[in-house]
This record gives C-alpha cells, structure tokens and sequence, in this order.
C-alpha cells in the first residue's frame, strides 16, 4: 500500500498522467477539427502518416514555446540567481570572515599594529576597523550583518551614536581600501587609530 501511494505521487506518475490527458485532448481536438473539414469524396481520408506529422508539429510548436517561455524567465531572473549563488559561494569565506571579525578587539588592535610595523597600512586600517566593527556588535548598537553596507553602517549609527565624526573616519577609510585607488598611508592610520581612541578610550 505505501508503494502504490508512493507511484501516485511521484513525479514521473504525474507525469505519465499528464502526457496520457495531453494525448486525449490532442485526439478529441483532432476529431473536431476532422469534423469540420469539408465532406471528402468517398475513399478519402487523411491518411495516418499525415496525423502523426500533425502530432509531431503540435508537440514541437509546444515545445518551442515552453523553450521560449523558460528562456524570458531566466532572462529576467538569472541576475537574482546569480546573486544567490554567489552569497551561497562565498558562505564559507564568509564565516571565515565572521570568525575573524569576532575574535577579540585585542588581537584585532594587536594584528593592526604588526600590519603598521611592516608597513602594510591597508590591512592595518582594516584590522581597526572591524574592531570597530567587533565593537558595535558587542554593544548591541549595530550586529553583524552579511549584507550591510558601509553606508547603512553610517545611516545607523548617525542615529544611535554621538559623536559621529570617529565612525565616520573608519567607515569612509574602509571605503577607500575597498572601492578607492587612493594610496593609504601611516597618516591614514594615525587617523584610524586616533578615531578609535575616541570610540574606545584605551
């Protein structure tokens, strides 16, 4: 008894149904069409290999336009796919990320300062700012969140934080070692650094 609900519901039943319902309608639309078609003289009829041909291109009709229909939905939708995949790609870079930016202010503050010491200031700007970051989400002000931007950052803080302009030094310094050609440099640091004294008075 489970087996025959199994069958019953199982796509390929389903669609042995459908095939079986498409193929009556096809039929009883032929005989209609037959139907109306004017008397033919005696010993005449359309012949068999004629109605397969006209089943044939029914189906193929049918087929294109479901092609066709499924090519205009993955047209409009695959930018939203793509998007999807891509977040689901980079989960595990993504918890990596998260594991990181969780680890404790101090060692983030720690690691900033060895990144300055070899002069590699991007990186060191950036280990400031995700203590920052680190900071926010341990005071409840602004928890992680995969998609918020740097500009939703500040959009959120400029209501919940005073003074603003520290924040606001971190946030637009991130935002030149992500989307700018600009150079960073020990000044940008200092200034990282300094903006963070002032979040976070040491």
């Amino acid at each position: 008894m489970p087996t025959d609900t199994f069958e019953k519901t199982s796509w390929s039943w389903q669609l042995s149904q459908f095939q079986q319902q498409a193929g009556e309608w096809w039929e009883y639309q032929f005989y209609r069409f037959e139907k109306t078609l004017p008397e033919l003289p005696n010993g005449w009829s359309i012949s068999p290999w004629l109605g397969e041909l006209l089943k044939f291109l029914f189906w193929l009709v049918i087929g294109l336009f479901v092609v066709w229909v499924g090519w205009q939905l993955w047209r409009e939708f695959s930018p939203y796919v793509y998007s999807w995949l891509n977040r689901s790609g980079n989960l595990t870079d993504f918890r990596a990320k998260t594991r990181s930016s969780e680890a404790s202010i101090a060692l983030l503050l720690e690691r900033s300062q060895e990144f300055y010491r070899q002069g590699n200031y991007r990186e060191a700007c950036r280990c400031v700012y995700l203590a920052m970051l680190q900071q926010l989400h341990q005071k409840a002000i602004a928890p992680h969140k995969l998609s918020r931007t740097d500009g939703e950052y500040l959009q959120l803080l400029r209501s919940a934080v005073t003074p603003i302009q520290p924040y606001e030094t971190l946030i637009t310094t991130h935002e030149q070692l992500c989307f700018g050609n600009a150079e960073i440099l020990p000044d940008n640091y200092e200034q990282c650094r300094q903006a963070y004294r002032e979040i976070s008075p040491e």
